[in-house]
């Protein structure tokens, strides 16, 4: 296993450890210590979608078997991160709720009999359209992120085909050069054979000859 992806992924493990214990925390706490503790929390997954990023872009760097196994184990934390994010999510709207709540008793304990139910629906409308445009404002977040993660992961996969078609051509060179060499070698021999053949016919003529010649000198004498 790459060793840059074991000590991302040993950070992401303690981080997520923290954010969850820190979770568990914030929901025993109220008013301005869970306000804290929330944006302590959110800072920490910020951090942790970081290091997922940072994960995925080390996964896809590396070979095919080994990009294969990491990937999957990194969706598994992706996953154990959502379910994170949607308890803090859920912490949150609870929290919002009860300081929506805490403001509307406070600002109207004067004159509580006083507040129309006109006047609680339009708060109550206006901190929801809050949450909407908050939520809206994640979503475009996330998927500016998932973007710039496909992003990077085709410039990746256009690098590795570039890599491929080069090593083609290298090889493909080279098997031209072998075939140039390898017809020079079969003129050369074809010369060779067309010259020993011509050679081996003069002897044998001359052969013929010398037979003959030595015939005629026997019979004649």
């Amino acid at each position: 296993m790459s060793v840059v992806f074991e000590g991302y992924e040993r950070q992401y493990c303690e981080l997520s450890a923290n954010v969850s214990h820190q979770c568990t925390a914030a929901s025993a706490l109220d008013g301005e210590q869970k306000k804290q503790k929330l944006s302590d929390i959110k800072a920490g997954l910020d951090d942790a979608d970081a290091l997922i990023r940072k994960m995925d872009l080390e996964a896809r760097s590396l070979q095919p078997s080994m990009k294969a196994t990491l990937l999957a184990k990194l969706r598994e934390y992706k996953t154990d991160l959502n379910n994170v994010k949607n308890e803090v999510k859920r912490i949150t709207s609870a929290n919002a709720s009860l300081t929506a709540r805490d403001e509307l008793l406070e600002s109207g304990s004067a004159d509580m009999l006083a507040v129309s139910n006109d006047q609680r629906g339009r708060l109550l409308m206006s901190t929801e359209r809050l949450n909407q445009s908050t939520d809206r404002i994640k979503e475009s977040k996330r998927t500016m992120l998932e973007t710039e993660e496909l992003g990077v992961s085709i410039l990746q996969d256009l690098h590795q085909q570039r890599q491929s078609l080069l090593h083609a051509h290298k090889t493909l060179v080279e098997v031209d050069d072998n075939i140039d060499k390898s017809k020079k070698i079969l003129t050369a021999m074809s010369r060779r054979m067309s010259k020993n053949k011509w050679i081996v016919g003069s002897l044998m003529i001359a052969l013929v000859l010398s037979i003959i010649l030595i015939l005629y000198f026997k019979l004649t004498h």
